[in-house]
């Protein structure tokens, strides 16, 4: 089973990257973001908890994150691999997503980070609420607040799969197709 972490701050191109990893290796896209908004437009109990953190810009508390997760594995039985799209997002999370895989006797293969300059983030997130019409991608002090939040509290998850050789770094700019040639070599490599 070929599970992945694929990383980076807001506005880096996790979900268009994912499509294609989606489409090249038959994987189960798993959006940490996609499950918010799921649950926030069905006004779940933990939708509509999750929401109250994602307006202000910060991270949805661990349990309910990995609540939802776990509910979403549980509905694609014999998947060939599942790319985790924003999650996780803490050390806690990277270990309590460690502990749920191993119970299904998987692991996480990678950690594909996309490197993106700030200031390209901000164009990309501005760009991005033009067009998809997304709130939190509209307000410059909130993307600012989430890249904030992505530096302090998220990007120190990159150490803890670089301690178990699990992570590789892949520059995000550049054409799409340039990027996910970057991200097939990288997995394509994971057992040259």
């Amino acid at each position: 089973m070929l599970n992945i972490v694929l990383f980076g701050p807001p506005g880096a191109g996790k979900g268009t990257q994912s499509e294609r990893l989606i489409e090249k290796y038959g994987l189960v896209h798993l959006s940490t973001g996609d499950i918010f908004r799921a649950n926030i437009g069905g006004e779940t109990e933990l939708g509509l908890l999750a929401k109250s953190f994602m307006d202000k810009g910060a991270l949805v508390p661990d349990e309910v994150t990995i609540n939802m997760l776990k509910d979403e594995v549980s509905k694609h039985q014999g998947a060939r691999g599942f790319i985790f799209d924003g999650f996780p997002r803490t050390n806690a999370q990277a270990k309590a997503l460690d502990d749920f895989l191993a119970e299904l006797n998987t692991e996480i293969g990678v950690m594909l980070a996309l490197d993106v300059e700030e200031e390209e983030l901000k164009d990309r997130l501005l760009k991005r609420a033009k067009v998809s019409g997304r709130k939190d991608d509209s307000d410059p002090a909130v993307i600012q607040n989430r890249i904030d939040v992505y530096k302090k509290e998220t990007a120190p998850v990159k150490a803890y799969y670089e301690a178990q050789n699990k992570f590789i770094s892949i520059p995000g700019t550049g054409d799409i197709d340039e990027i996910s040639a970057r991200l097939y070599r990288a997995i394509d490599g994971l057992n040259a």
